[in-house]
């Protein structure tokens, strides 16, 4: 009965997300200028070395892996942080809480619709076009498989580190500043700006201790090997339900305690 009742949600999300067809448009036109810019930038990088192998990762390796780490992007972001803060600011938060829902769980599945429209206009398109143009650069086996399930603990876990971020705004009452800053610390360290092979070893040590790595470089690792280990599934997808069940509970608990601070303007 619980699932029907999530179901019904992700439903809901789906229909509004048909709405705006226009932003998803505007999106995909970003997106595409984005990957211009990517595409000259990384050319220039590999053109000024004397190998076609930098860091393990040759120049079409390196272009599918922040391809498809962008797709990816799209997929997963929710804007749970600036939806969390818009209703701090404006006193909405105290009626959703009081619907028969967990405050938690309703926000996520109300944006689950946008990851089922997300997946299949913009990650599925991208996928496709990249396996195609690549003449089947992009492995596909059982990686799909592993693939799927890291990309579900990654999603968990990127929604985590958003509702601890939002929580802040019962605190702040702004969330501008800090979610810009979250963004640009999750880009960087999970390999979605540049992947975690460039990064200097010292850092790259650093990096696989957090739990950023779990939310795009684990999947885009699983996918684009043809034929992992075992010992290589067990680690990442190890790791990465670590972190989910880890974020998970420190967001329960900060929600827990800091819900004392809420306050209504104006009210």
């Amino acid at each position: 009965m619980k699932l029907k009742k999530y179901l019904s949600l992700t439903r809901i999300g789906i229909i509004e997300s048909r709405q705006f067809r226009l932003a998803t448009v505007i999106m995909v036109i970003g997106n595409l200028l984005y990957l211009i810019v990517v595409y000259f930038l990384w050319k220039s990088i590999y053109a000024s070395v004397e190998t076609d192998v930098v860091n393990g990762m040759t120049f079409t390796d390196t272009l599918i892996y922040l391809v498809l780490a962008t797709a990816l992007f799209n997929f997963m972001e929710m804007y749970a942080v600036w939806e969390m803060g818009r209703n701090i600011q404006s006193g909405k938060i105290v009626l959703d809480l009081l619907k028969p829902i967990e405050y938690r769980r309703y926000l996520f599945w109300s944006y689950s619709g946008s990851f089922v429209t997300q997946f299949f206009f913009t990650f599925l398109p991208t996928f496709i076009v990249v396996s195609v143009v690549t003449h089947g650069a992009v492995p596909l086996g059982i990686n799909l498989l592993y693939f799927a399930v890291s990309v579900i603990l990654a999603v968990l876990i990127n929604y985590s580190i958003d509702f601890i971020v939002g929580t802040i705004c019962l605190y702040t009452e702004s969330i501008w500043g800090i979610n810009i800053m979250k963004q640009v610390i999750v880009l960087l360290l999970s390999g979605a700006t540049v992947p975690i092979a460039f990064f200097p070893e010292p850092l790259k040590t650093v990096v696989y201790y957090l739990p950023f790595q779990s939310i795009y470089n684990a999947p885009l690792t699983l996918l684009l090997d043809g034929s992992p280990t075992l010992e290589t599934v067990v680690t990442t997808l190890g790791t990465q339900l670590l972190w989910c069940v880890g974020m998970t509970l420190l967001g329960k608990l900060f929600w827990k305690f800091s819900l004392r601070q809420i306050t209504v303007n104006g009210g």
